[in-house]
């Protein structure tokens, strides 16, 4: 009955654009054009557990826990010792991180001779967009720490 249906297949980058519209705590979604090829980028990207503590000045330390496939657990222990476990989706170009308070997402599609690249974060409780001025630095410079990351360069 449903395979007249029309599908709409929206890429990683149009999927986190959609997220930052409809996600109510999704304070800050930033994108930038990166000149090296999407394989490479997402291979830096998608090393949570090296890159995270790297690019957010937030977050001390970053570990995979469990699961299987594209979905894993993760615990992330923050500067100032506070804790939290995520759910987390990777899978080439898209990466899905939720806890009880944080939602954060990153995505890469190719565009051109580069990659496109964006990420998004917020907080998941009643008020959080007076957090916004906060969320909006810290996702500023976790977007420029990434962009100038050595492995990205030629």
């Amino acid at each position: 009955m449903t395979d007249n249906w029309m599908v709409a297949e929206l890429d990683p980058i149009r999927r986190l654009r959609v997220l930052a519209a409809t996600v109510p705590g999704a304070l800050r979604h930033r994108e930038v054009l990166l000149p090296a090829p999407v394989d490479r980028v997402w291979a830096v990207a998608s090393d949570l557990e090296r890159e995270l503590p790297r690019l957010l000045t937030t977050v001390r330390s970053f570990r995979f826990t469990g699961g299987e496939g594209e979905r894993l657990r993760a615990h992330a222990v923050g500067r100032f010792g506070q804790q939290a476990d995520f759910e987390v989706v990777l899978r080439p170009g898209w990466c899905l991180m939720q806890s009880r308070f944080v939602v954060g997402a990153m995505a890469a599609v190719p565009e051109g001779e580069g990659t496109r690249f964006a990420t998004l974060g917020g907080f998941r409780f009643p008020g959080a967009r007076l957090l916004s001025p906060l969320t909006g630095l810290l996702g500023d410079v976790a977007i420029r720490r990434f962009a100038e990351h050595p492995a990205l360069r030629d």
